[in-house]
């Protein structure tokens, strides 16, 4: 995701927490891990933990990842997913 479809799709949720709260705290969940993804990441190298050095490098993909599986699930008819149009 580029930078600006991180603002946009904030920007989205903001609008629209009203209507869909819910939207808005999975997407704040997903954004503090990924978040904790790049804090965590130089420390655990730091204090030589691989385990948790990889687990961090894993969050940093969570944001992508989180969006991949909101578009299969909405393109399968399974979990309607109104932002997806804000990243096109």
């Amino acid at each position: 995701m580029t930078l600006t479809q991180f603002q946009d799709l904030k920007a989205w949720h903001l609008r629209h927490w009203q209507e869909q709260p819910l939207e808005k705290h999975c997407w704040d969940s997903v954004l503090t891990l990924w978040m904790v993804g790049w804090v965590g990441g130089p420390v655990a190298l730091v204090l030589q933990q691989p385990a948790m050095a990889a687990a961090c490098l894993g969050l940093l993909f969570l944001p992508n990842r989180y969006v991949a599986l909101r578009r299969r699930l909405h393109l399968k008819h399974r979990l309607r997913c109104d932002w997806l149009s804000t990243l096109r």
